[in-house]
């Protein structure tokens, strides 16, 4: 029995979905189909790949080593096409882009469309998660590049500037601070805070911001997602800090109100790539339009 691309393709995207349901639908493929590509690859395997836990099925640790070889062997492939439909004048190809939350949903949507429209015959896919996880999956291999907003701590990743963004404190229109639209110090402190989870580019900004005013806070609810946040300061459940383009919509629409403060609170947003990237043309295509060139 021989062991295609394709079958290598599935199998890496039952590991990122585990699901064979999840993993048909974002290929094309039936469930039918999935499932015996991964019978055929789990027969050349002296050993299960995968442990069955109710619907989801998860990497064992030799289905782990086969993954990581899977992806080397995939990207090897996915640049050896760039290169070559580079040559021919026609971009062509995948790219696996990252973004952490605040960019991934509210920033490189447009530049995907803007992408799209130029390159018609590419695909972008695109990934998000907070600012430590999309570093992850770039060390590992997972995404050819990566944009966030939170500090960089891998000696593995190079971080370059990107382009510059501002957090801004927010409360709800009836909340006590949308009269005078300002807050001391010691009204910081006393506020009920609703922040991001721990990883999050935007909760490091707010946490160091915090603690260059001295300012000691209460954390009343911590979400992982900008949405639930920002639903929740509109109910007057808290007051948070978010990053201007998150939530540049509610604040034209009166449902959340700016209120300034003497918080430090301007950061850069920065493009993550492996020391050892080589841009495609496809890559350098994408990085021009992204402004990242």
């Amino acid at each position: 029995m021989q062991l295609t691309l394709r079958k290598l393709e599935i199998f890496e995207k039952i590991a990122a979905t585990s699901s064979v349901t999840r993993a048909g639908e974002e290929l094309l493929l039936t469930q039918s189909a999935v499932s015996m590509a991964l019978s055929q690859i789990e027969q050349l395997s002296p050993t299960p790949l995968f442990e069955r836990s109710g619907k989801k099925l998860l990497l064992n640790d030799s289905g782990r080593l086969l993954l990581k070889d899977a992806r080397d062997i995939l990207q090897a492939v996915r640049r050896l096409e760039q290169q070559l439909q580079g040559e021919s004048g026609e971009l062509v190809g995948e790219l696996l882009v990252g973004g952490s939350t605040t960019i991934g949903n509210y920033l490189l949507p447009a530049l995907l469309g803007s992408f799209a429209r130029q390159f018609p015959k590419t695909r972008v896919e695109l990934r998000v998660g907070n600012t430590l996880q999309v570093a992850e999956w770039l060390e590992s291999g997972e995404l050819d590049i990566a944009f966030v907003e939170g500090p960089c701590h891998s000696r593995r990743l190079v971080a370059n500037h990107w382009r510059d963004d501002e957090l801004v404190v927010v409360a709800g229109p009836h909340h006590s601070w949308a009269v005078e639209k300002h807050a001391t110090l010691e009204m910081l402190a006393a506020a009920p805070w609703i922040i991001r989870e721990q990883g999050s580019g935007t909760r490091e900004i707010f946490e160091d911001a915090m603690e260059k005013a001295g300012v000691k806070y209460t954390i009343a609810l911590e979400f992982g997602h900008t949405e639930a946040i920002k639903n929740g300061v509109a109910a007057g459940l808290g007051v948070s800090c978010l990053s201007r383009a998150a939530v540049h919509r509610e604040l034209e629409h009166g449902e959340l109100v700016e209120v300034e403060s003497s918080l430090l609170l301007r950061r850069s947003l920065s493009l993550l790539k492996r020391r050892d990237t080589s841009y495609s043309a496809l890559l350098s295509a994408f990085l021009e339009v992204a402004g990242a060139q």
